[in-house]
C-alpha cells in the first residue's frame, strides 16, 4: 500500500510530545496529512497538555504514529501551535475531508502543525 493512501484512511493515531520535565505525553488524536507541504495537522484546544507542551517548549518535536494491523507509519518533526483563523480553518477543512464530518469547534480551537522531516514505516511503500 502507498504511503499517501494509508495516511488518507480515517484512522486514529497517537501523538507524542514532551512535557516540561522531559517525560513523554502520548494521546490518541485524529490528524491530517498534507504531502505537498510536508505538514501533519492536529486540531485541539489551546489548554490541552499536548498544546501546552509545545507552547512552553518552543522548538519542540512531535511524533504521530498511525498503526493498523501490521502496517504502521510514524511522522516526526518540528511542531508549532497556531490560532490564526486561516490555519485553523485549513486544518478543519482537511479534517472534514478525511473523517467525513466536521471537527468539534470548542472555544480555544488551535491547530498543531508538524513540519515532517522523518518518516518511518512498516509494510508500506
Amino acid at each position: 500500500m502507498a504511503i499517501e493512501d494509508f495516511l488518507a484512511e480515517p484512522h486514529v493515531a497517537t501523538l507524542t510530545t514532551l512535557r516540561p520535565d522531559g517525560s513523554p505525553h502520548v494521546v490518541a488524536v485524529r490528524f491530517t496529512w498534507d504531502g505537498q507541504a510536508g505538514l501533519a495537522r492536529v486540531l485541539t484546544v489551546d489548554t490541552t497538555r499536548k498544546a501546552r507542551n509545545l507552547v512552553t517548549g518552543p522548538g519542540g518535536r512531535a511524533a504521530l504514529c498511525q498503526a493498523v494491523g501490521f502496517r504502521w507509519m510514524t511522522l516526526e518533526g518540528l511542531a508549532t501551535v497556531h490560532d490564526a483563523p486561516g490555519r485553523v480553518a485549513e486544518g478543519a477543512r482537511r479534517y472534514t475531508a478525511r473523517y467525513g464530518a466536521p471537527p468539534p469547534a470548542p472555544p480555544g480551537l488551535v491547530v498543531i502543525e508538524i513540519a515532517v522531516d522523518r518518516i518511518t514505516r512498516l509494510n508500506l511503500r
